[in-house]
């Protein structure tokens, strides 16, 4: 396998081929481009240009009332999130493969040495042992924050976290719970992740009554939904966009706060269509109710989900009702991803105000590739032509 992934490499870097037109280029009719071909330029740098072009991060407005703030990019404001949870709570213990040093993506570092080894520790390389061992910790009063290191090897712990911690209350009659428990993972494309590093599988979790699921766009929302998982009282999923970890600086308040859980969150206001994302596609959005504004004179609202279960269905449905129109997007495969069920909830609501087809523009039904990564991820370009289309529907 790493034979023919070097000949790939070799293939696609020394190629004469290049794909041009993607966006105009043919359509399928299951909405697949059909590139087109040109001899003139180079396939490899065309794809990092384009995949530099993929989002751009805005800072947004500090949010005074939280406080004194510092400038932190989302790894950081995700480490004083936990600084701030083990300072304040003796019980709290972070644990997962690799964290006593920092982690590969430096969200811990520091804390082992400021809290000692039974607070912040490795553990052996087995995602089922590390969400088994944190329900134990929950289920007898501590505060457990396991770190799963990839969001795509959270698969061997699905067990654990469906059919124990999401049932434990339920199963016990209330009388037993594992709520303290909260699970973070490095979530979402991030330029060079493929198959196994760039999956986002918040849909899995979304069909699992009793556990909540998080993404943040951002190093302010990280560090106060965050601090809402951990003193939730059920077990928690935090995906954290990887991409964004070094890319997002924000000013972020030093002090703990919580911003509430299951609570989308307009970004911008507008009258023609509904824009709704989460996590990096939240980005992607923005500069699609930007170009929309400015090529069609179209009018977009910009709505975060940032809960993916238990979601915000109301604030949704409201949106739509002014719009008459609703776009999602998100990474994961178009199938079955979290853009169906809220499709489906909007449809049933909100059918006699809809003006248009509900569109879903999301990554394909393929494994998440490797050097075609810019081609699968749903950019502005792709949500900008559904745009066009809804309103000339």
């Amino acid at each position: 396998m790493a034979a023919a992934a070097r000949f790939l490499l070799r293939t696609a870097g020394s190629s004469k081929a290049s794909i041009t037109n993607v966006n105009s280029g043919l359509h399928g009719k299951y909405g697949a481009t059909l590139l087109r071909v040109s001899p003139s330029c180079n396939l490899l740098a065309k794809t990092q240009r384009r995949y530099a072009a993929h989002f751009t991060f805005q800072p947004e407005s500090v949010q005074t009332e939280y406080g004194p703030t510092q400038k932190m990019n989302l790894f950081q404001s995700v480490t004083s999130a936990l600084d701030n949870t083990l300072a304040s709570d003796p019980t709290a213990v972070i644990f997962g493969e690799d964290v006593a040093f920092g982690g590969v993506f430096r969200c811990t570092v520091g804390l082992r040495d400021k809290y000692g080894k039974d607070r912040v520790f490795n553990t052996p390389l087995c995602e089922q042992g590390i969400v088994g061992f944190g329900i134990g910790v929950a289920v007898a009063g501590a505060t457990a924050i396991a770190e799963i290191q990839f969001a795509d090897y959270i698969y061997p712990a699905f067990d654990q976290i469906v059919n124990e911690a999401a049932k434990y209350r339920y199963r016990s009659g209330n009388l037993f719970d594992c709520g303290n428990l909260t699970i973070r993972a490095p979530w979402g494309c991030v330029g060079h992740g493929s198959l196994y590093h760039s999956q986002s599988p918040e849909a899995f979790f979304a069909h699992c009554p009793g556990i909540k699921v998080v993404i943040p766009r951002g190093p302010v929302q990280a560090k106060g939904l965050l601090l809402s998982c951990i003193a939730d009282k059920n077990p928690c999923i935090f995906f954290e966009p990887k991409i964004l970890y070094r890319a997002a600086v924000d000013q972020v308040p030093v002090e703990p706060y919580q911003i509430p859980l299951s609570e989308a969150e307009i970004l911008q206001e507008g009258s023609d269509v509904t824009l709704v994302a989460w996590g990096t596609q939240v980005h992607v959005i923005k500069e699609v109710a930007a170009m929309a504004q400015e090529k069609l004179g179209v009018s977009c609202e910009v709505i975060d989900l940032q809960t993916i279960l238990p979601w915000d269905a109301e604030t949704i449905c409201k949106s739509v009702v002014k719009t008459g129109r609703l776009l999602v997007s998100h990474e994961a495969p178009v199938t079955g991803g979290f853009a169906a069920e809220i499709s489906s909830t909007v449809q049933e609501e909100c059918f006699l105000n809809l003006e248009a087809p509900i569109a879903r523009v999301c990554g394909y039904d393929t494994p998440f590739p490797h050097i075609f990564e810019p081609f699968y991820i749903p950019d502005k370009w792709k949500c900008f032509d559904a745009v066009k289309r809804m309103i000339n529907y």
